[in-house]
């Protein structure tokens, strides 16, 4: 059976005490809090900055032997570097990774609004990635249209990087493409970005499709974005219910 790792993009969120977390309960245990409740975490804090070593071991620590965390590309290379002449960076980023170890699920590479699909940038740099970390799986979240023509699609399958499925009301440019051995999905907010909720029938209507991209032998990791009020907390929890996982943490 194919993996499924549902859960949201981000954990350290003060406006979910009292929500999701007790109140009583000190944000240095809120990942291990988490971690019983959902089996993977998206984390974005690495998109600004690069955590150190110990932090990382910390978090690693902090979580269960099956705990998956799905790690975002520090912004220097994505958005300062624009995937071009950012060997230091990637250097950097990609030590930093090494330290979750066999708990590292897939880095996400999220793409300025402006970046445009240019093939030779492209492909010089995933093929770099391919070269410096070959068993790490990758997910491009563009945000430019012309990343959905086929010469780009055509790309990311050569190099198994995966399309990021990623729902944003509309405000983004984006398709369901699939162009690796697993799936990538995250999801924004239908209406107001990180601040809407998706309602039971959109739920029901991602279930279907998760299970049948899992039935033709496909992973599946899925992040909920919409943080304001819980509702990523509440919208994961429903989807783990629709794709009839039976609980909160789901198993391989």
């Amino acid at each position: 059976m194919s993996d499924l790792a549902i859960g949201t993009s981000g954990w350290n969120y003060g406006h979910w005490r009292g929500r999701f977390y007790p109140n009583d309960l000190p944000s240095s245990q809120w990942l291990s809090f988490y971690g019983r409740h959902f089996r993977t975490v998206e984390v974005n804090v690495t998109f600004y900055r690069t955590p150190r070593a110990t932090t990382v071991r910390t978090w690693v620590a902090a979580t269960p032997e099956d705990f998956v965390f799905s790690v975002k590309m520090n912004r220097r290379i994505t958005h300062r570097h624009r995937l071009s002449d950012a060997a230091e960076a990637l250097e950097t980023f990609l030590a930093m990774l090494a330290g979750f170890g066999r708990k590292l699920g897939v880095v996400l590479i999220q793409l300025p609004p402006s970046l445009r699909f240019d093939r030779e940038r492209a492909e010089d740099f995933f093929a770099t990635l391919r070269r410096e970390s070959p068993n790490v799986r990758y997910a491009l979240e563009p945000r430019h249209r012309t990343w959905l023509h086929e010469d780009a699609c055509a790309l990311l399958r050569h190099y198994e990087i995966a399309f990021c499925q990623a729902d944003s009301g509309g405000r983004y440019p984006t398709a369901e493409i699939v162009t690796a051995p697993f799936v990538y999905l995250r999801f924004h907010g239908p209406g107001a970005l990180y601040a809407s909720a998706y309602d039971e029938q959109q739920l029901r209507t991602v279930a279907e499709k998760i299970r049948a991209w899992r039935d033709a032998g496909l992973d599946v990791y899925a992040y909920f974005n919409n943080d304001f009020h819980g509702y990523a907390v509440e919208n994961a929890r429903k989807l783990i219910e629709f794709v009839g996982m039976g609980r909160e943490r789901e198993r391989r």
